[in-house]
């Protein structure tokens, strides 16, 4: 079976209210930029959580610095999970698979 790249959804300040904020779910978010070495090594981590159901959206803090600014993020790559339209965890740094699903999984 051949894997799709770049399966998470990108956000923009254009989505991300109706993408994040409104989600049904818990939504996972990425904020990364291309130039960032562990942000590389995160992705096809939050890539494979998608995969298994979970709702993950990308944000590229180089295309939409006003989020990174509005969600005060300081260093990449940070995850920021929402739920119910708050932030509820923030993970800074490169996790594995199994601790971002630990934290997923008592939200």
């Amino acid at each position: 079976m051949k894997r799709r790249k770049n399966m998470a959804k990108v956000l923009t300040s254009g989505n991300f209210e109706a993408e994040v904020l409104g989600a049904q779910k818990p939504v996972l978010v990425d904020f990364w930029a291309t130039w960032c070495g562990p942000c590389k090594r995160q992705a096809p981590i939050v890539d494979a959580l998608e995969e298994k159901g979970y709702l993950v959206g990308k944000v590229d803090v180089d295309q939409e610095p006003g989020l990174a600014q509005q969600y005060q993020v300081m260093s990449i790559p940070t995850l920021i999970i929402f739920k119910g339209g708050q932030e509820v965890k923030r993970l800074i740094g490169l996790h594995s698979e199994e601790q971002i699903r630990l934290v997923l999984d008592q939200i």
